[in-house]
């Protein structure tokens, strides 16, 4: 997996966790944290959790790179 996935899939990871706890418990950890929803952290973060969401879309058409390891030892790739 390409290094530009794993930065999104985590930052996504991140937004998904601050989501629940908005869903649960009504609090925002990014608005908290950097004082306040209409901050301009706080917005560019958002943006930042919504532009990893968009670059996971590609992940659904990317082709699976499975290896296979035959009885014998050699790797088998498609």
């Amino acid at each position: 997996m390409a290094m530009m996935d794993k930065i999104a899939l985590f930052i996504l990871l991140i937004g998904g966790i601050n989501w629940g706890l908005v869903g649960l418990f009504q609090f925002d950890l990014i608005a908290w944290a950097f004082g306040g929803s209409e901050t301009v952290i706080s917005r560019i973060l958002y943006i930042i959790v919504a532009l990893s969401a968009i670059w996971c879309i590609s992940l659904f058409f990317k082709r699976n790179e499975l290896v296979e390891t035959s009885k014998e030892g050699h790797e088998i790739k498609d």
